[in-house]
């Protein structure tokens, strides 16, 4: 029993040595052991600190992110609006110039066909006058005593003429 009992002198001399390990352990362990828990201490808040300074900015700079953002969706918008309004008027000056164009070349045609028309006139006037200048010369030729004659051979140029 003696060993699960210790006797007095050996719990004297643990207490003395226990007491002799505390302190040494105070005057040379302890305190920077307390340092190191303090300076540890210190670094986790200095971190959590940072990491929090760090949250806050990455949420600014997601916000300015996000401003950014819209004003180019803005950009982007107002350049295409700008784009399709350059269209639509170059759309229309092009209609614009095409119709003049247009109506330019129908004035033009019907300026040829008037000239047309008028060469055409004044080709068949002088035709005209022409037959009229080989008839009279015939009948001159001709002359005849009675106007009998002279009619049934008017007639006949006359319907030689028409045939042509």
């Amino acid at each position: 029993m003696e060993l699960v009992t210790p006797n007095l002198g050996t719990i004297f001399w643990m207490v003395i040595i226990f007491g002799v390990v505390a302190f040494v352990l105070k005057k040379f362990a302890w305190r920077p052991i307390l340092n190191a828990l303090t300076e540890r201490e210190e670094s986790i808040e200095n971190a959590l600190h940072e990491a929090e300074r760090a949250r806050k900015e990455m949420a600014k700079l997601k916000a300015g992110n996000e401003q950014l953002l819209a004003e180019a969706r803005k950009e982007k918008e107002s350049i295409l609006r700008e784009a399709m309004n350059l269209k639509d008027g170059i759309i229309a000056e092009a209609k614009d110039k095409a119709a003049a164009e247009t109506q330019k070349n129908i004035e033009n045609a019907r300026q040829q066909i008037e000239n047309e028309k008028a060469k055409a006139i004044n080709e068949m006037k002088q035709q005209m006058s022409e037959l009229s200048l080989l008839i009279a010369e015939k009948v001159i030729r001709k002359e005849m005593a009675d106007n009998k004659q002279q009619q049934e051979m008017v007639n006949k140029l006359v319907e030689g003429i028409k045939l042509n």
